[in-house]
């Protein structure tokens, strides 16, 4: 990140790892544009907010990261169509035009007040514009408030708590990278083909494999904890069950240990909330 207080945001997005920085500080003058966060009254020094529409599979990746991380967060839900389109303020934090956007805003003090309009961005600190920097940030403690990870250490053992990447051994993240690579290279692209009248037993040859990799013991995809590769995997895994069934009698040596593992995420109270009441996909990244 760019020198202490200079720059007032730093934006990361899927196009570049480097920062697009504003040294413009807010305007004092009263604005009519809605702000995007108002007056957050927090303890800690760090607060949080979602961008996010509930229908998209990519904007839930980053929910559940949020949720089974036990990260303090505010949500603030966009229309992904429409005819007033986005609203301006969205289009300034990502050019891309897609969810999820996470914001993150620092501060000194116990209250932290931080409003965006178009003149300025008093207090924001960070925007991360794509679903795998999300979870990237999430998973290494860079979205995090100060007081938040104390929670995190000591509810290791509540169902459904995310497993850092830190506290995780180098074969454990591998696995789950090797999950995230798994979800973005191969199941998007064949089950979106499948979705749209494709090849069905492709995918089915492709779960067939998945449902290899799923931990022999589980409940979940690496092991008996949350991790990113159940954040990652879940929201499409999810829509492909409910499009075309997943285990099942017929398929039950092919996919059963998938099969399991959904029903397992389903029963699991922190990423139950995130389950959209309408399937929908696409507007994200």
């Amino acid at each position: 990140m760019t020198s202490s207080r200079e720059s007032r945001r730093h934006t990361t997005s899927s196009s570049s790892s480097s920062s697009s920085l504003s040294a413009k500080k807010s305007s004092s003058s009263p604005s009519n544009s809605t702000p995007l966060l108002s007056t957050i009254t927090t303890t800690t020094t760090t607060a949080t907010q979602f961008i996010t529409n509930k229908r998209c599979p990519y904007a839930q990746k980053a929910w559940l990261a949020l949720e089974t991380s036990a990260v303090p967060y505010a949500m603030r839900e966009v229309s992904l169509y429409g005819s007033g389109g986005k609203p301006d303020w969205f289009w300034e934090l990502n050019p891309a035009g897609t969810v999820p956007i996470v914001v993150t805003v620092t501060s000194s003090s116990s209250s932290v007040t931080a409003e965006v309009d178009d003149d300025g961005k008093e207090g924001w600190e960070e925007v991360f514009a794509d679903s795998e920097l999300i979870l990237d940030a999430i998973g290494n403690g860079r979205i995090v408030a100060s007081d938040t990870m104390d929670t995190i250490d000591t509810n290791e053992d509540k169902e459904g708590a995310l497993l850092l990447a830190g506290k995780m051994s180098e074969e454990e993240n591998a696995r789950v990278d090797r999950w995230r690579s798994a979800i973005s290279d191969k199941l998007v692209p064949v089950g979106k083909s499948a979705v749209l009248g494709g090849s069905s037993s492709k995918l089915r040859s492709l779960l067939k494999e998945m449902n290899e990799l799923v931990d022999e013991d589980g409940p979940y995809l690496v092991g008996n904890r949350v991790t990113l590769a159940d954040c990652a995997a879940f929201p499409f895994l999810w829509r492909i069950d409910r499009e075309f069934g997943i285990g099942g009698t017929e398929k039950e040596n092919d996919e059963g240990k998938l099969r399991a593992w959904l029903d397992a995420c389903v029963n699991t109270a922190s990423m139950k909330r995130t389950i959209p009441v309408g399937v929908g996909g696409g507007g994200g990244d």
